[in-house]
């Protein structure tokens, strides 16, 4: 078992966020006689997960849902939906991305256009 601090340094995370994925029922711990949390290993894969999901715009509700199919390999038709959603919102983000990726690169070969042919060196 490990401590918070083993947790979040393992997982590239404060204690702060370990503490606030287990209120959120996002991941569990055992509790010491001195009331220390304790987890298992399995948690550092958790909370990083976790934080792809939230990078990827997942909110800690459709996480809860998602997590609870996970644990029990058994999904529902409302997550499912939920998934099907932020995979939508997903794509999109990544399109809008694409776009400004494009309109930078359009901006760069402007600006290297205008460098004199010593400038171009760098």
């Amino acid at each position: 078992m490990l401590s918070i601090g083993a947790v979040a340094q393992a997982a590239g995370v404060t204690p702060r966020v370990v503490r606030y994925y287990e209120q959120h029922g996002l991941i569990a711990s055992d509790r010491t006689a001195g009331g220390q949390r304790r987890y298992p290993e399995s948690a550092i894969e958790r909370v990083q997960f976790i934080q792809q999901l939230i990078r990827a715009g997942l909110t800690t509700a459709v996480i809860h849902n998602l997590l609870g199919c996970v644990n029990t390999r058994v999904a529902t038709p409302e997550t499912i939906a939920q998934l099907t959603t932020q995979r939508e919102v997903i794509a999109a983000r990544a399109d809008e991305l694409n776009r400004m990726k494009e309109q930078l690169d359009g901006l760069i070969g402007s600006a290297q256009e205008t460098l004199a042919p010593a400038d171009t060196r760098a």
